[in-house]
């Protein structure tokens, strides 16, 4: 595996724990600061609208080159997971955690561009290489991360965080060899890729496909606990189980779209949400059946996002960077959103399983814009 593309992944998986660590200590933040779990998933909300705004200041970086682009968004992971770390309140954790989304969306968007120039004619299993660090993040680095939580503080584990953006820049530095910036279009120039459909499908399809599963995952912590009742000691080894089917999935899909147009192998992947959000509903009471639906929900989570953060890169010819980094908008947006769709219905009474319910007419829209991409644009290969 090429160092250039490690160093990449270390990037991302600086950010990967950053993002999903939250979501196995919710319960945790929530007693220490004061507020209620559902409260306290506006943290999750906050970080996801700092991806929303950081990807779009793209077009104002467009003329640096990538390689200290790169850097530059290293260093902001550091310095945001460090303000998360030291918030001394709601409040302030709310400003914290979206200044550590900001770099999110630009890191990943660039960063494709970067990786498909580093191995050509391998462009996805490259970009799957890159996602591969949030990947293993949720496989060791959010587990650790939920682990030092439980034993020390939530504070230590976002303090490691930051420790690790710090590493993801110095091995930015050393091993990404120097690249040109894109052909500067003007800002205009940026956006006129949107004026076609297939970004938007691809966008659609993120943005659904994420959703029908972040219903879910967002409250995975207490469905675990109080539905299907594994302790708190116990998220730590079902969030490595999390993380395993996240890479299998990456991976898997990332090899699959190589071979396949990656529409489809987006498209049906999407489709495979549905039965098994049916399956977490209706299981969510068994121990063994939930542990292995949560990893095939994972599995698919990050199976869909990895061939559409590629095609992305070929659908936005002189916005790349933008069209990139709009993926991870469409999937932090629908984060934020699948996390209030989540939260409002345990609130309403429907309990904590609820959400997985919820996400199936999602999967429905988000496997459909795939598909509907693939008939379009089937005969122009991956």
């Amino acid at each position: 595996m090429k160092r250039s593309l490690v160093a990449l992944a270390l990037g991302t998986f600086a950010l990967g724990i950053a993002e999903f660590t939250m979501m196995g200590i919710l319960s945790d933040v929530a007693r220490d600061l004061d507020i209620s779990v559902p409260t306290a998933g506006h943290l999750i909300s906050a970080y996801a609208l700092g991806v929303a705004v950081g990807a779009p200041g793209l077009i104002f970086l467009r003329r640096l080159p990538l390689h200290r682009l790169m850097m530059l968004l290293a260093a902001v992971i550091a310095v945001g997971n460090a303000c998360v770390a030291l918030s001394p309140g709601f409040g302030t954790m709310l400003c914290a955690r979206f200044l550590a989304g900001l770099p999110h969306g630009a890191f990943f968007g660039a960063g494709s561009i970067v990786a498909t120039r580093l191995s050509p004619g391998k462009g996805a299993s490259a970009v799957a290489v890159m996602v591969g660090g949030m990947t293993v993040a949720n496989v060791v680095g959010t587990p650790s991360a939920t682990f030092v939580s439980n034993v020390l503080s939530w504070r230590i584990a976002f303090g490691i965080v930051s420790l690790i953006g710090l590493l993801a820049l110095v091995a930015i530095r050393l091993w990404v060899p120097k690249m040109d910036a894109l052909p500067d279009t003007g800002i205009r120039g940026q956006f006129r890729f949107l004026g076609k459909a297939a970004p938007w499908l691809i966008y659609a399809g993120v943005f659904f496909g994420q959703a029908s599963v972040y219903c879910w995952f967002s409250y995975l912590e207490p469905v675990m606990t109080n539905v299907t009742h594994f302790t708190m000691d116990d998220m730590t080894w079902i969030m490595v189980l999390a993380g395993t089917g996240m890479v299998a999935g990456n991976f898997l899909a990332g090899r699959m779209a190589d071979r396949h147009h990656p529409s489809l192998v987006s498209g049906l992947i999407t489709a495979a949400v549905v039965p098994v959000m049916v399956t977490i509903y209706f299981c969510a009471p068994f121990r063994v059946p939930s542990v292995a639906l949560m990893m095939l929900a994972t599995a698919c989570l990050f199976g869909l996002g990895g061939p559409a953060q590629f095609m992305i890169v070929r659908f936005s010819k002189g916005g790349e960077m933008l069209g990139g980094a709009g993926i991870q908008i469409a999937f932090n947006v629908s984060n934020a959103v699948a996390a209030a769709i989540g939260g409002a219905a345990i609130r309403g009474g429907m309990g904590w399983e609820a959400p997985a319910l919820l996400g199936i007419p999602l999967a429905a829209v988000g496997a459909a814009s795939f598909l509907i991409l693939y008939r379009l644009y089937r005969n122009q290969g991956a």
